[in-house]
């Protein structure tokens, strides 16, 4: 009979692996999963925390005026037909609701201050160089230059203004008891356009016609107007704003409104602008001064001219 020989390799196998009981088996697997464990957790965990080895750095506390200086307000700019105006859309209410005129025009500094509406932002606007005049709407500021000076010099402080001053919350417009009887702003106590049950038939019909069809038109160009009566078919208006200095406040007059007031309204002959005392005083020098500047123009062009020699 043959005898089998075990492999020596297999034989040092067999003596070096470690004998394990039947009692050991559940304690090496416990021993096993608990070090897997160990190692989950030690992997979730980085040793490299943030709160632990990265230095927090300190904020530093924001104070409300720098907050407040940042700030700022979505306010439209537009054109108007007159190059010295421009009409700055805010987006709130200008005018308060006590106002039913409709409208406040500031044309000096000194009418800033003085009753019955003095107003701090149209100080503020007038105290700029080169600004002329201000005008309040309802919802729109319209402000008005010299010719003089450009709108890169005027634009960009206007604006800021207008932008402080509403995001501060301040009124535009105050309202003061008149002691003195002093006018200060160019307005009306009421609405010249509004109803009024003493009005005629044909005067009714006038101010129907100017407050849905004509005014619309000139607010959207930074102005109004204002009604000053009906006399010997003669409507009697005032332009105010932006219109007031406009080199085609008379086309405006003479083709749009009175061409639409005498196609609806049979009675309506013209319309006729009406002028402050101001207003005319500066319109009589102006026509002088024309007058002599023609007179100059002339003379000197018959001393340039050639005199026939005599035979």
């Amino acid at each position: 009979m043959a005898s089998r020989s075990v492999p020596r390799h297999a034989l040092q196998c067999l003596y070096k692996r470690p004998l394990t009981s039947a009692a050991e088996a559940p304690k090496r697997i416990l021993s096993t999963q608990a070090s897997a464990r160990c190692l989950h957790a030690s992997a979730r965990t980085s040793p490299l925390g943030p709160s632990q080895y990265r230095p927090s750095i300190p904020q530093r506390p924001i104070a409300k005026n720098s907050l407040q200086s940042r700030r700022t307000i979505f306010i439209q700019t537009e054109t108007t037909p007159n190059e010295d105006a421009l009409k700055f859309n805010p987006n709130t209410r200008v005018l308060p609701e006590t106002i039913s005129s409709g409208f406040l025009e500031y044309l000096n500094p000194r009418s800033t201050l003085a009753p019955p509406h003095p107003s701090p932002l149209a100080a503020k606007l007038m105290a700029v160089d080169g600004v002329t005049s201000v005008f309040f709407g309802v919802d729109y500021i319209t402000v008005t230059k010299d010719s003089a000076t450009p709108w890169a010099h005027v634009k960009p402080e206007v604006f800021s203004i207008i932008n402080e001053f509403v995001l501060s919350g301040q009124p535009m417009v105050k309202s003061v008891e008149d002691k003195a009887g002093e006018q200060g702003q160019e307005s009306s106590e009421q609405d010249s356009l509004a109803y009024n049950e003493n009005d005629s038939e044909t005067v009714s019909m006038i101010k129907e016609l100017l407050d849905t069809r004509i005014r619309p038109a000139i607010q959207e160009d930074g102005g109004d107007l204002e009604f000053r009566g009906f006399v010997n078919g003669q409507v009697l208006l005032k332009l105010v704003g932006a219109c007031r200095t406009c080199d085609s406040s008379t086309v405006t007059l003479r083709n749009g409104i009175e061409g639409m007031l005498m196609h609806y309204i049979d009675q309506v002959q013209g319309v006729q602008q009406v002028m402050d005392q101001e207003e005319e005083i500066a319109m009589r020098e102006f026509a002088k001064f024309e007058e002599k500047l023609k007179e100059t123009k002339g003379a000197a062009a018959i001393a340039a001219s050639p005199l026939d020699a005599a035979p």
